[in-house]
């Protein structure tokens, strides 16, 4: 696989740079955003952007800093902005590397001058450090860095007003700000002791442009505060380090040792494989009071219940994590209450994310075991499926007599597909849905394995005949035999027959209500319509419905994702199915499909996979960022190649002693 490289001539050109974002994360709910060339173009980017409770809400801090290198009184200015229609300072073109691991890492080159900025942000902790070394200078240097200031929440703008608090107070080898009430002070400090100072300079600068929230259809105009500026004399070879926390840094020392510290620790990101084990770890975060949880996606989601039973396998357990997958159903599982998971993991808002429990721990019982797996999470397993049978909230999520889930409620939408345009759900899919009845089957199938497996005689009694009943009622209201593949919903009367992705999950389970004829039929209308090099569109080309351009109004955006838009996470059980059907000879189209995600990590979030695609060539990324079930879907994808390739390995072993048993024979 292809390793992680820039086009140094490019970097200069800001329809390259700008469309190449990076991220790092603290691990407990914060993070650092910009563009390879530190031009903030989304309302999310900034260098300090954290939560200040325990909660999902985010704020940004700390926008930008701007570097300016003076020689000979002449000022060089190596920020880059937009403000309305122009870019303000220009200072890219002074830009000359840019290097990604193992942290970011900026070269500029100003005349004779050449100047090193390396962006540390630094683990369990809101703190950022910036390193800056004064590479090469024939000439006094001055360094003068000014930070921006927003103060707000991560969803929200910043506009000058006059409750603002200006003022910067000293503190040890810096300055502590605090904008509003309710906020941390934010410390400024160096490690420079002598020859700098802060110079208080208060002032609001008018409308910072946000490109990317402009072409998503939203306001893209922000005023941020600047409380003044530091200034310090830079020698040839020297470095200093800037450091931006919520917790004041007690000396200069304290500042070097902890850049040294957390920089050792820094795994190299220099390919596919490394760069996606690194962005899978930046999903998992633990918050006071023991929680752990999984963010669903950079830079505007938090925690989602669907998203992390989906990307939980490929994001812990393919790098052997197996403890942080618990960590995160623990954390689940004590929120429970009557049989179902809080918040936006119940049933109430998601239909099928408590039966996505179910196959997070099918993943989980390869790496701690049957018996340990029952014991932990049999109680909840139960509480669940009694929750299912005698309906959620009204019978608004229920199983049916025919042993069905139904799932229907006024003007929400139930199942993944939940993207909501104008008030109203894009594609509410109101009734009996395919892969919530194929998750449920799976569901109550591996729960009766386990419970036999470990003697519970009283749930087998209880649950035995449900599957018989369920695959019955399932394949008379869902298979379309004319057709050759399933149905997408039925809500009583005829069955919806849109070719969609969804019909792939009921033929990648492990415990599946298809034969195989059924499930290669499937396969190939999947492959036929929806297979593209970066996942399945979520319906197909040659439906009325079908929207094949991205828009740039957030409605027609929302109704274009679930219509066609390609999703990553579905291809995992695609992958899942043709090795099922065609064991090791599907490898090298497994390898193939695997491949097409190199070039992922190059550009629009380096080192990481988007939410989704457009769904025709040359498939452009889209959403957020850096997505948890695009990654872990990726990654489970990675898993089955090395399950598969092992087997094959097998294989050919057993058939070389058979073949050398032949000829000792002879």
């Amino acid at each position: 696989m292809a390793g992680l490289t820039f086009d140094k001539r490019e970097l200069g050109n800001l329809e390259y740079s700008l469309q190449r974002e990076m991220l790092a994360t603290d691990r407990r709910g914060g993070y650092m955003s910009t563009t390879i060339v530190g031009c903030n173009t989304r309302k999310y980017h900034g260098l300090i952007v954290a939560p200040i409770d325990n909660s999902d809400n985010t704020y940004v801090l700390l926008s930008s800093l701007d570097e300016t290198i003076v020689q000979h009184d002449q000022s060089f200015n190596l920020a880059l902005h937009r403000f309305r229609g122009v870019y303000e300072p220009r200072g890219h073109k002074y830009i000359t590397d840019f290097e990604y691991t193992p942290t970011p890492t900026i070269t500029y080159r100003v005349g004779g001058v050449i100047l090193r900025k390396e962006l540390l942000w630094i683990h369990k902790r809101t703190h950022l450090m910036i390193r800056y070394t004064l590479v090469d200078a024939h000439s006094e240097t001055t360094l003068r860095l000014r930070p921006f200031l927003a103060f707000r929440n991560k969803h929200e703008l910043s506009k000058a007003n006059m409750y603002a608090n200006v003022r910067s107070y000293e503190v040890r080898n810096g300055v502590k700000n605090r904008l509003y009430d309710g906020f941390p002070w934010l410390y400024f400090q160096l490690d420079k002791e002598e020859d700098a100072r802060f110079v208080p300079a208060p002032d609001w600068y008018y409308d910072f442009e946000y490109r990317q929230e402009l072409e998503r259809g939203y306001d893209g105009y922000e005023d941020l505060l600047t409380t003044g500026y530091f200034e310090m004399k830079i020698k040839k070879g020297e470095s200093i380090i800037f450091s931006a926390s919520v917790d004041e840094m007690q000396s200069a020392d304290a500042i070097r040792e902890a850049y040294a510290t957390s920089i050792a620790r820094r795994t190299h990101k220099i390919d596919f494989l490394s760069c996606l084990h690194h962005s899978a770890r930046q999903f998992i975060i633990r918050r006071p009071g023991n929680r752990t949880e999984v963010v669903a996606g950079y830079p505007w989601y938090g925690a989602a219940g669907r998203s992390t039973f989906i990307s939980l396998p490929g994001l812990t357990l393919e790098q052997g994590y197996k403890e942080d997958c618990m960590d995160v159903l623990d954390t689940m599982v004590g929120e429970m209450h009557n049989g179902d998971f809080a918040g936006n993991a119940s049933a109430e808002q998601a239909a099928d994310a408590p039966l996505w429990f179910f196959w997070t721990l099918q993943q989980l019982e390869r790496h701690i075991g049957a018996k340990a797996l029952w014991e932990r999470y049999g109680a909840a397993m139960k509480s669940i499926l009694a929750a299912y049978r005698s309906g959620f909230y009204g019978g608004c999520v229920a199983m049916h007599a025919n042993g069905l889930v139904w799932a229907a409620h006024e003007g929400r939408a139930l199942t993944w597909a939940n993207s909501v345009a104008d008030g109203r759900p894009v594609t509410p899919r109101a009734g009996y849905t395919v892969e919530i009845n194929a998750l449920w089957y799976n569901a109550v199938s591996y729960a009766l394995a386990l419970a036999a497996k470990n003697g519970d005689k009283d749930f087998v009694a209880e649950w035995k005949a449900t599957p018989k009943l369920i695959k019955a009622s399932f394949l008379e209201k869902f298979w379309l035999a004319d057709e050759g593949y399933l149905a997408d919903y039925t809500n009583g009367c005829e069955p919806n027959k849109a070719v969609r992705c969804n019909q792939i999950i009921a033929c990648g389970l492990d415990y599946t209500m298809l034969d195989d004829k059924q499930r290669i039929d499937v396969l190939l209308t999947v492959r036929k319509y929806l297979l593209t090099p970066k996942g399945l569109r979520s319906l197909s080309p040659h439906d009325e419905m079908f929207e094949s351009q991205y828009k740039e109004s957030p409605i027609e955006r929302e109704a274009a994702s679930c219509n066609g838009g390609v999703w990553v996470w579905p291809l995992m059980f695609y992958v899942k199915c043709a090795f099922d059907l065609e064991g090791t000879r599907f490898l090298p189209t497994a390898h193939e499909l695997l491949d097409n995600f190199d070039d992922d990590i190059q550009s629009y979030c380096i080192g990481s996979i988007a939410e989704y695609y457009d769904p025709n060539p040359p498939f452009a990324p889209r959403g957020a960022i850096s997505m948890a079930w695009s990654v872990g879907g990726v990654l489970y994808i990675k898993e089955l190649i090395e399950r598969y390739e092992a087997k094959a390995k097998r294989n050919t072993t057993q058939s070389k002693k058979v073949n050398n048993n032949k000829k000792q024979i002879r």
